[in-house]
């Protein structure tokens, strides 16, 4: 693994350095999402070469498995900015969430001022209990919805009969 970072080229050595987590920690939403889509068009780039080049290895050696071991370094670059791109996609999901958990409070927090809908705890009723939601109680099983779908296939066949006199 060494080796092959020592083999990367400046600016991808330098990319993959931007993705430790010690770098990571100090990157806002943007900047995650403009890192994400550098590592992500690096790992394209890798993953292209690696395809290409086996590819005209192929109509060279005459077979797949006599042209895998060729791809070696190229199969290992593209590896290397996997791992980097999965770990800026964990810290970009992180990131996201939280700003979706301060939205959605923030979100809440302006609906409640707006609509002034709380009701001191003085005038709630304690007897009250919520209306379910669901009047039918009955299960839902696998049979129960066959004989309730065959009963309206028949009505509509009855209905069709005898809208067609």
């Amino acid at each position: 693994m060494r080796a092959l970072l020592g083999s990367l080229t400046d600016n991808e050595r330098a990319l993959v350095r931007e993705t430790e987590r010690e770098q990571l920690t100090g990157l806002d939403e943007d900047a995650l999402v403009a890192l994400h889509a550098r590592v992500r068009q690096m790992r394209d780039k890798s993953v292209s070469v690696y395809r290409r080049g086996a590819a005209a290895r192929i109509d060279d050696l005459g077979a797949r498995g006599k042209a895998y071991p060729k791809g070696t370094r190229d199969r290992a670059k593209a590896e290397i900015f996997e791992d980097a791109l999965a770990r800026v996609s964990r810290k970009l999901a992180a990131a996201a969430r939280a700003s979706a958990q301060e939205l959605k409070a923030e979100r809440l927090a302006e609906a409640r001022m707006a609509r002034n809908t709380d009701v001191p705890p003085t005038a709630r009723p304690s007897a009250v209990l919520p209306e379910p939601q669901r009047k039918d109680r009955r299960p839902r099983t696998p049979d129960r919805l066959k004989r309730h779908a065959t009963t309206r296939a028949a009505t509509k066949r009855v209905q069709a009969r005898r809208d067609s006199r």
